[in-house]
């Protein structure tokens, strides 16, 4: 039987709600898996025509919420320092009659979710010394209308580690948007802070980001009767607090560099362990010290190798 052809959209910026499964069963995506997959997804968003709305990756699926804008957004310059950035070579290392073949594939939603499944399932297997598929069939693809649509789509997303148990909050889970979000306090500037509602274009990042999160709170406490809902008594409680996060908060969330870095500490404390240890860091260049958001002063390195 042919596949139906997918719904896409040209010529103009749409927003798709993005789904796929492993083929393996249980959950293999563990934390190096999926600190890997939101990595991949944030790389690739600097070269392709895209603005990641939303996303997470949970042990065996992952969702992604993202508008893709139309080539025509994007000048010939624009491309050319996109492609330069991604591969690290000089600004020219193609010839100018590639540009029509580069300026397609990125603004393809196919593609760009074909490259993230693919530098995954390497990931994956190489890491697990397997060969094969690691992903089920093909990945399913929604159009999402802006406005209510769109933060309902976010908010689902969002809500899925909640659903599932993992956590009690879903900022919590690092593995999420709003988990990144508050975390990272979105590092890189990686997520778009566009939560579709029109209303939300006068506010400031923190505001949009508070109203948001009240949105996901009230509409996560709501019960579906699929999955755990989160707890009226923490939603009372964020009321209370009318949404706004402590800067003791801020600082819990963000305690995991303590466990999950490979170091951690003052900046030149960090580079000089580094590059006694640097062995230990399967890395092609040198790790840099990255400033832990929320700690002043203080700077880690991830190691991705256990």
């Amino acid at each position: 039987m042919a596949r139906v052809p997918r719904i896409m959209l040209t010529g103009e910026p749409t927003a798709y709600h993005i789904m796929s499964r492993t083929a393996l069963e249980g959950f293999p995506m563990d934390d190096v898996e999926k600190d890997f997959f939101v990595e991949q997804v944030a790389a690739l968003s600097t070269l392709f025509f895209t603005e990641v709305l939303g996303f997470c990756c949970m042990g065996n699926h992952f969702h992604l919420l993202v508008r893709m804008r139309p080539e025509t957004d994007f000048p010939d310059s624009e491309l050319k320092k996109r492609l330069a950035a991604f591969y690290d070579k000089e600004p020219v290392f193609y010839e100018d009659g590639q540009l029509p073949y580069f300026r397609e594939k990125l603004s393809s939603l196919s593609e760009f979710v074909r490259e993230i499944k693919v530098r995954f399932a390497r990931f994956y297997n190489k890491r697990h010394g397997r060969k094969g598929y690691f992903w089920g069939d093909r990945f399913k693809s929604v159009i999402v209308e802006n406005g209510e649509t769109l933060i309902n789509c976010l908010a689902y997303i969002d809500l899925n580690p909640v659903r599932a148990g993992l956590v009690s909050r879903p900022e919590e889970y690092r593995w999420n948007s709003i988990g990144y979000h508050v975390q990272t306090n979105n590092k890189d500037d990686f997520l778009s802070l566009d939560f579709g509602l029109r209303e939300f274009g006068e506010m400031n990042d923190g505001e949009r980001l508070r109203r948001y999160r009240r949105f996901l709170y009230e509409t996560g406490a709501m019960d579906k009767g699929k999955g755990a809902k989160l707890d009226e008594a923490i939603v009372e409680k964020e009321r209370k607090n009318d949404f706004q996060l402590s800067r003791t908060r801020r600082f819990l969330y963000r305690t995991r560099y303590f466990t999950d870095s490979g170091i951690i500490g003052g900046k030149a404390f960090v580079s000089e362990t580094y590059q006694k240890t640097k062995n230990a860091f399967q890395a092609k260049r040198d790790k840099i010290p990255k400033p832990v958001s929320g700690l002043s002063g203080i700077y880690s390195l991830k190691r991705l190798t256990e």
